[in-house]
């Protein structure tokens, strides 16, 4: 049997994990949280140029922990994933009661205070990482729904706060399009998760198209997993417009990073169909002028609508 101590995260973990302690300086904090962004080639590191430096800043916060979490489910090197996401929890609770203790719930603390974000998003997004921690299949939609609105939704709502807006149908365009982007990285990663015994795509819909557990985990391509990824394409594509078509007018120019991030995973799904679906091959991606391209297009688009309101 371990001794107690020996189930404890080790320092190297606790710092992969986010939990290291905080900086001398809320500047430093913020920084720390800048260099996750820009150390993991994210798309969203593309979309936040198009922000003010304290709404940046901020968002360099939020995806600094949720970097973290996610990371928390994925890296295999943490040997106790479920200790260092109830140190998460522990973490949460100093950041609404005002005594972060770590870098990166410092920035978080400040910037969840700044922008008024929700605390129920953030234990929302916990919830997500926790069902990655114990669940390797999604038996329905339904079920798969529920973990994209935790993992991507709840980051969405967060957002929006710090992006601004005044129409409440913003947080319907914000829990689309979380939806839409999750549903997108699922496509493009069925290889990768399958490495780790992984499969999001429902497993009605495998049933559906006679495509196995086996075809997905080893990889087969056929026509049967062309149908079925063309089915989930239309299903990505429905969560895509329903989050275009509750954007509100007014808030166009406020939320012109989102915009950002609806065009370049929304592109990045067009790559994934063009390509008919050959994701067993290699991870695809766009390329950095692609994404400062439409980076351009959103930050057009938005000051258009600002100019029309």
């Amino acid at each position: 049997m371990q001794s107690v101590d020996a189930l404890k995260p080790d320092s190297d973990q606790l710092e992969r994990a986010g939990l290291e302690p905080a900086h001398t300086s809320l500047d430093a904090d913020y920084e720390r949280c800048a260099l996750v962004t820009r150390r993991s080639s994210s798309n969203f590191y593309y979309a936040f140029m198009l922000l003010p430096a304290e709404r940046r800043r901020a968002l360099h916060a939020l995806y600094a922990f949720c970097r973290f979490l996610d990371d928390i489910s994925d890296d295999e090197r943490f040997d106790n994933p479920a200790d260092l996401l109830r140190s998460w929890r522990e973490e949460l609770e100093r950041v609404y009661n005002g005594t972060p203790t770590r870098a990166i719930s410092r920035a978080l603390a400040d910037s969840a205070r700044r922008f008024n974000i929700r605390r129920q998003h953030f234990d929302e997004f916990i919830a997500g990482v926790e069902m990655d921690l114990t669940r390797k299949r999604y038996r329905t939609f339904a079920d798969l729904r529920l973990f994209c609105y935790r993992v991507a939704s709840t980051v969405g709502l967060m957002c929006i706060e710090i992006f601004g807006y005044s129409n409440p149908a913003a947080r319907d365009y914000a829990e689309n399009l979380g939806i839409a982007l999750q549903l997108t990285n699922i496509m493009r990663d069925v290889q990768e998760d399958a490495g780790r015994g992984r499969i999001y795509l429902p497993l009605e819909d495998l049933s559906q198209f006679g495509v196995s557990e086996d075809d997905i985990l080893h990889g087969v391509y056929s026509a049967n997993f062309v149908a079925l990824m063309e089915f989930e394409a239309t299903r990505a594509r429905t969560f895509y417009a329903r989050a275009e078509a509750a954007l509100p007018n007014e808030d166009r120019s406020s939320l012109v990073t989102a915009e950002a991030m609806r065009l370049i995973y929304g592109t990045l799904l067009d790559r994934i169909v063009k390509s008919n679906y050959r994701v067993f091959d290699g991870r695809l991606s766009l390329s950095a002028p692609r994404k400062l391209y439409l980076v351009g297009r959103a930050w057009a688009s938005g000051r258009l609508g600002a100019l029309r309101g």
